[in-house]
């Protein structure tokens, strides 16, 4: 397939392109994440600015609130990096927290409306069987990378992020990122679960450069776009992979990527994974 189509396929299923007004702005998306995690640690829903017909779910299927990681939240790790998208009204965090004392990966997705939270999709892994990866050590505090705040002549419209970052999934439909001309930056690398897996540092063969690495097609991996932080050039996609026969029967690696965009490049990949069945769906379609 013509590069052009491909990047025009996985970007189908791409949301909040043009999107809409919020009345929630960064201060206000940030501190709702504040809001869910600390009611979180105190294993008190009840603290939360529910709307009517919240829905909630972990791992794609929808609970009662209070239910799955509520039950056991103990604590927060230092490491928790917010993609707060003011347009479409969405605050988005990976996040370490601690389940029974124990180390969990929490990705978390809050639609906030009228100044209530309205969705809660919740992704959580608790190791290394259930991710693949699972280097908490590697999650002690978010990266400066993503921090960065990049000038406004450096920055992407939200439609031009959001098609740099499908370079990506277009990359791994055909199992090349140089066939698909990624721009990656020359210093771009990916962390998975708090590894770092491509890119300066990295220690496996051939994963330096994360444009030239080895990758298996992924025939079927499908891709939508979960927000978009204008101000600090980051798109999150949650992808799923495929069943690629690399995860178990009937798996497959579902993937919410925090891609770093401004100057034309990607400069950052940072990914929370879990894997599930295939054909689960994501609970939200």
């Amino acid at each position: 397939m013509p590069v052009a189509l491909l990047l025009m396929a996985v970007a189908v299923a791409s949301c909040g392109v043009d999107g809409q007004s919020s009345e929630c702005d960064r201060e206000c998306l940030g501190g709702m994440v504040d809001t869910y995690l600390e009611a979180l640690r105190a294993n008190a829903p009840g603290r939360l600015p529910l709307a009517d017909g919240v829905r909630f779910t972990e791992d794609t299927v929808q609970l009662e609130m209070g239910e799955g990681l509520w039950e056991n939240a103990s604590g927060l790790g230092a490491f928790r990096q917010d993609i707060l998208d003011v347009r479409e009204g969405i605050a988005a965090s990976m996040v370490v927290a601690e389940e029974s004392g124990m180390p969990v990966l929490l990705m978390l997705r809050l639609k906030v409306e009228d100044g209530k939270i309205a969705e809660i999709e919740s992704v959580v892994t608790r190791s290394r069987e259930e991710g693949i990866l699972y280097n908490i050590s590697g999650l002690e505090t978010p990266s400066p990378e993503m921090a960065i705040d990049p000038m406004p002549s450096q920055r992407a419209s939200r439609s031009e992020a959001i098609r740099i970052a499908n370079f990506y999934p277009a990359g791994l439909i055909v199992g090349s990122f140089v066939e698909v001309d990624a721009p990656f930056s020359p210093d771009a690398y990916r962390f998975e679960n708090g590894g770092r897996m491509a890119g300066p540092g990295c220690t496996r063969p051939g994963c330096e450069n994360i444009k030239t690495q080895n990758i298996i097609e992924h025939p079927d991996l499908t891709s939508e776009v979960k927000a978009v932080d204008e101000e600090l050039g980051i798109v999150l996609l949650r992808m799923n992979f495929g069943d690629t026969g690399s995860y178990g029967d009937g798996n497959a690696l579902i993937v919410w990527e925090a891609f770093k965009v401004y100057d034309h490049q990607i400069h950052a990949v940072e990914a929370f994974m879990e894997i599930m069945p295939a054909d689960a769906g994501s609970g939200w379609d």
